[in-house]
Formats: structure tokens, C-alpha cells, sequence
């Protein structure tokens, strides 16, 4: 693996940035296993919440939904978007900070984005290239592929990158699945997934983004093509921000528009070989970086906009 593009991972971005709790991320497990359970053991999924004590809760291994306070937020993604908002947010409901014993009543309510995100903060304080990943997980419902995001680190003794998923105990629940050294091809890579759609091997209606409209196919590939382009490039978006020229339309690109992400999905399916293209394209399609925003607008950022948004 080339030096630079480990170098690059080992950099922090606006949300994996640890800033003042560095040292405290130093002194956490370096088993990724042992990090993972104890990292889990810190959230509850809003999924998990909203189910109570049933389906993957039923033993009660996230703990007793009961107890959880009915004043409290049903999920926090849209105030907790940082690892140090993260982690402040758990110190502040206990001041032991990250423990296994963790009352369900001060655990915090994220999902899969914000474990990741945190995971990443944690191994690039320690020095280790970590990256999160966003793409499609085939391993929660038959039938289905879940959008989801996930990690990769980079093993200096095994020389390869090893995936992992610490978003749940799914080992401990009995789901056949190694998830801290998950096999490449038993998760759904948003560029593989996209372009298969986009080459007719599949209408990609097993791709589905939890929104709660039943989003999936293209919609749902792009969308999570451009988060894991971002995150490749340590700017782990939340759901909330898209490119703008991408707000409400993810249905109704063109054919050009299209062929543009064909050529970025191809530099995703392989991001180590296309590495240097994968940066230049970062630079220089500037579209892929201005979000869509409430506050500052498409014509806000000192240049003029043309067709679709390119400079």
C-alpha cells in the first residue's frame, strides 16, 4: 500500500476530528473487537428502541427499552454529528465515559453513520488509516440489502484493509456473520450495487435507503455513492446534506448526470488503485461538494453556477 494514500486516513476530517478527548481515544482497547462491543454498548440503535424489547432486543443484550426516559430524544443524529459531540453527549450522562455497565437510561440514540464515524475518530487518534464506509448490508433481512455504514482499517501486519461492522452484537445474537473481519463480497459496495443496476444486471429494488418510503434502487445507490465518495475523502456526511444540484431529484438525472457518476463509482469499486483520480475529482468536480443547505445557498459560494452547478 502506498504510504500517501495510508497517510491520508490517518487525517481527520470536520467529524472524525477528536480534538480534546485525543488523549482519552488513545486510551481506549486497540483490539478492534473489544473496541467495537464496548463502542456498542455506549448507543442504542433507533431502531432497537423503537422495538422495545423484541426482534433483535429480545434477550435483551441492548438492554431494557423500558427504562429508557420518555422525555429523552427517539434519535439524535441530527444534534450528535461529531465524535466529539458523540462523546461529550456520553461523558455528560455518565462521567466514567465509555463503560460496558452503561444504564440504558444514559446511553445515547444514533445509527449506524455516528458508530461509524466515532470508530474512525478512535483509530486515526491512535495513528491507524481507518476510513468509513457507506454502502448496503445483505446480512439483516433476507432478501433485502439495508443501507448501512461500516469500517475499514488498515492492518500493518496483515497488509491488507480488514472490514468491520460494530453497529450491533450481531455475533453475540447469533448472526452468522464475522464482524470484525467481514469478507469483501458479504457486504454490498454502493459502486458494485450502482453499476449493476446501471449495466441492466439487476433493477436494484433490493437496495433500500430506511427512510421510511420505501426509497431503493438508483435513488438509493447515488445517494449512498456520493456519501461513500465523501467518506473516502474523511467528510463523512450525515443524511441530512446531498450535493445540491442531487436535492430532490435523485430520480430525474440525466443521462449526462449519470454517466458523471458511472465514471466515479468505477474509481470506488477499486478507491486504493484510483486513489489519485478519486482526489482529482474531488477537486475538481466542485458540484459533488457544495450541500444543500438551509441557510447558504447554491449561489453563496463566490463563483457562478452553470448548468447543474458546474464552475
Amino acid at each position: 500500500m502506498e504510504e500517501c494514500i495510508l497517510e491520508h486516513y490517518k487525517k481527520t476530517g470536520t467529524f472524525t476530528y477528536a480534538g480534546c478527548y485525543k488523549d482519552y481515544f488513545q486510551s481506549l482497547p486497540d483490539d478492534i473487537s473489544v473496541l467495537g462491543r464496548l463502542i456498542c454498548s455506549q448507543v442504542i440503535h433507533r431502531v432497537t428502541l423503537k422495538e422495545g424489547n423484541t426482534n433483535a432486543n429480545k434477550s435483551l443484550m441492548y438492554g431494557d427499552m423500558n427504562r429508557y426516559p420518555w422525555y429523552r430524544m427517539r434519535c439524535e443524529d441530527d444534534i450528535l454529528l461529531t465524535a466529539p459531540a458523540l462523546t461529550a453527549e456520553l461523558f455528560r450522562l455518565d462521567e466514567r465515559g465509555f463503560v460496558k455497565d452503561r444504564k440504558v437510561e444514559h446511553k445515547i440514540v444514533v445509527t449506524c453513520r455516528y458508530v461509524s464515524v466515532l470508530m474512525s475518530a478512535i483509530q486515526k487518534a491512535k495513528g491507524i488509516p481507518a476510513r468509513s464506509r457507506a454502502g448496503f448490508a445483505p446480512y439483516f433481512k433476507e432478501g433485502v440489502s439495508m443501507d448501512h455504514w461500516i469500517n475499514q482499517y488498515y492492518s500493518e501486519k496483515e497488509n491488507r484493509w480488514i472490514t468491520f461492522d460494530a453497529d450491533g452484537f450481531y455475533e453475540e445474537g447469533g448472526m452468522p456473520l464475522s464482524q470484525y473481519d467481514i469478507p469483501i463480497n458479504s457486504f454490498d459496495w454502493a459502486a458494485e450495487a450502482y453499476l449493476a443496476v446501471r449495466r441492466g444486471k439487476t433493477d436494484g429494488k433490493q437496495y433500500l435507503y430506511a427512510d421510511g418510503l420505501g426509497t431503493c434502487s438508483l435513488p438509493a445507490l447515488i445517494r449512498y455513492l456520493i456519501y461513500d465518495f465523501h467518506a473516502l475523502m474523511n467528510h463523512e456526511l450525515t443524511y441530512s446534506f446531498l450535493p445540491a444540484y442531487l436535492e430532490g431529484r435523485l430520480d430525474k438525472l440525466t443521462e449526462k448526470e449519470l454517466q458523471e457518476l458511472d465514471q466515479l463509482a468505477k474509481y470506488l469499486l477499486e478507491p486504493d488503485k484510483y486513489f489519485d483520480e478519486l482526489c482529482a475529482f474531488w477537486e475538481r468536480e466542485r458540484k459533488f461538494r457544495i450541500l444543500n443547505s438551509p441557510l447558504v445557498g447554491d449561489y453563496d459560494h463566490g463563483a457562478e453556477l452553470e448548468s447543474g452547478l458546474t464552475f
